[in-house]
């Protein structure tokens, strides 16, 4: 009795194993889709083909090098108190304070924006 139990609580999972483990009718392997591009992205798309070839790809690389240097140097500008040439951790404090402050007024904004919308739409 106790091995014709075993047995039908066993035979379910072996049975699903060879059939998951038998190969399968072969498939025609779909070739990837391409993503299509982000907006940034576009800016770069010189030809307007959907793609970054090796040169658009390399002018999105170098203004986005050129971007971090001067958001770098613009923050230095700002918060390098002692104008050191870095930020110290409470000049980062107050780098992240104004930042967090911006985004909070910004998505206030946003909030408020929503509502006017939906009060003129009643």
């Amino acid at each position: 009795m106790k091995t014709i139990r075993t047995t039908l609580i066993i035979a379910p999972g072996l049975l699903a194993l060879a059939l998951l483990s038998a190969p399968g009718p072969a498939r025609a392997e779909e070739p990837p889709k391409d993503k299509p591009l982000t907006k940034n992205q576009q800016k770069y798309d010189a030809d307007k083909d959907g793609k970054l070839n090796d040169e658009e790809k390399a002018a999105a690389k170098a203004a986005a090098t050129a971007k971090a240097k001067q958001t770098r140097e613009e923050n230095l500008a700002k918060y390098d108190a002692n104008h050191d040439g870095k930020l110290d951790d409470e000049e980062k404090a107050k780098k992240t304070a104004d930042e967090q402050a911006e985004k909070a007024a910004a998505q206030a904004e946003r909030e408020a924006k929503k509502v006017a919308k939906e009060e003129t739409s009643r």
